[in-house]
């Protein structure tokens, strides 16, 4: 027992060592004060799973969101599309049951993508979805309105690069085919864009924040996000703001973005700063291979790859943020939907590991990883997501001073002593999922609603 006591002693003055550094990166990030979104970032970590949306005229050519960069095609050749965009099947409302059926808790939508074709009613510019086609109707207040009905927030995705534009210069990396003129004025551009995200911030009621992307056209531009950030703040004082541009979080952000995985776990070489400590996370993946609606691109990723996505993002503390590319006509491709739906009623009974959790005590192993959810002081909850059950699943051995449980099963698990601290737990065969094989334990110890765990990078 007392042999038992000392390594129960040790496993938790290293976790809360790990707690004291949160505390103090947290106590060095916040302000005197809370501020206005302070509940709004802990509920955009409760939420979890996200549904990414990137939608415009481009899905007319079906070859993804980029067509116009990737086969060079010249303004007054892009131009064509507009006129023709008439998506007589989009539903706001059966996009957002869509997404509420797949255990989605909140809904990021593309209200301008670098093509510069706004999907949203700009007084600013006619190349907008109101005045450039046949449709003449604004999907932003429809989507707006059905997630005000259904409780779930909004965000829009808005793209700071702008091939279409005649100011956007000097040109950046890409859309040097597109035939602009070489002149232009960049303050000018920078007034253009923030006005739009005044009307975004102003025109839809309370949204949920607002998410930016093309920095890294031009990396180096004077893109004044301190006014811009200031705008959506003061208009909007619960929103979020993130911004994918691949640094590390700048004043005024809300929550960190990462594109497909996280520092250090990813293959892309994409993302090359770690996780902030204490920030919100998000990691966004596609459903397929695409982003923008891609009619040859029939690789969709099945629910149970969907399921271990998203575990694994929850284990490092960040959302999962999944992107479908609606068609030209606004259906959303049934080989997503019904995969989604899949996922969805996985979450109905094994939700609980995944929503309201952060990342939990032990780092990414072999086997997966692990989440904690406060029940209430001082009772948490430790999930550990088994997602390759092939691999040991090797826990720290003090762990075995709590019941260790599949969720929703009764019955302790067995496990083995073994050295160097560790305690191998033996998974039955009939418990063993393919997919994520969830234990819990419940504990005491661990303070609610942080991460007790020291970041791991891999």
């Amino acid at each position: 027992m007392r042999h038992l006591c000392l390594s129960l002693v040790c496993f938790f003055v290293a976790a809360l060592a790990g707690l004291d550094r949160l505390r103090s990166s947290r106590a060095a990030d916040s302000p005197s004060s809370p501020t206005p979104n302070a509940e709004a970032r802990r509920g955009f970590q409760d939420r979890k799973f996200g549904l990414f949306i990137h939608w415009g005229v481009y899905s007319l050519l079906g070859k993804g969101e980029s067509v116009m960069d990737r086969e060079m095609l010249p303004i007054a050749e892009y131009e064509k599309l507009p006129p023709r965009f008439n998506p007589t099947e989009f539903d706001a409302e059966s996009w957002v049951k869509t997404a509420k059926a797949s255990g989605m808790r909140y809904i990021t939508v593309s209200a301008k993508h670098h093509d510069g074709f706004c999907m949203f009613d700009s007084k600013l510019t006619s190349y907008d979805v109101i005045d450039a086609t046949p449709f003449g109707k604004d999907p932003l207040r429809s989507l707006a309105d059905a997630c005000r009905k259904h409780k779930i927030p909004l965000f829009f995705y808005y793209s700071l690069l702008d091939w279409h534009h005649p100011d956007y210069f000097p040109l950046g990396r890409t859309g040097k085919h597109a035939g602009r003129v070489e002149k232009g004025d960049w303050n000018k551009y920078v007034a253009y864009y923030q006005g739009q995200v005044r009307e975004l911030c102003s025109q839809y009621g309370e949204i949920g924040g607002i998410r930016f992307d093309g920095f890294q056209d031009r990396p180096d531009a004077s893109w004044d996000l301190e006014t811009t950030y200031k705008i959506i703040h003061e208009l909007q004082p619960k929103a979020l703001v993130g911004n994918n541009h691949y640094l590390a979080p700048l004043a005024g952000e809300d929550f960190q973005i990462f594109e497909k995985a996280l520092s250090g776990a990813d293959s892309s070489g994409l993302n090359k700063v770690p996780p902030h400590p204490t920030m919100p996370l998000e990691i966004f993946e596609t459903m397929n291979r695409s982003w923008g609606h891609n009619a040859s691109d029939h690789h969709y990723k099945s629910a149970p790859e969907v399921i271990r996505l998203l575990a694994d993002a929850a284990g490092r503390n960040a959302n999962l943020l999944l992107n479908v590319g609606p068609k030209h006509d606004g259906a959303i491709p049934n080989e997503a939907t019904e995969r989604l739906a899949e996922v969805g009623r996985w979450l109905e009974t094994k939700g609980d590991a995944i929503y309201g959790t952060r990342g939990g005590p032990i780092a990414p192993q072999a086997w997966g990883v692990s989440t904690i959810k406060a029940d209430g002081k001082p009772i948490s909850t430790v999930y550990l997501h088994v997602l390759d059950v092939q691999a040991p699943v090797l826990v720290p051995k003090s762990m075995l001073a709590y019941p260790l449980r599949i969720l929703g099963n009764p019955q302790n698990l067995p496990a083995m002593i073994m050295s160097g601290g560790q305690a191998l737990v033996t998974i039955p065969e009939a418990d063993r999922s393919p997919i994520d094989t969830v234990i819990n334990l419940t504990t005491s110890v661990f303070e609610p609603d942080l991460p007790i765990r020291r970041r791991e990078n891999r």
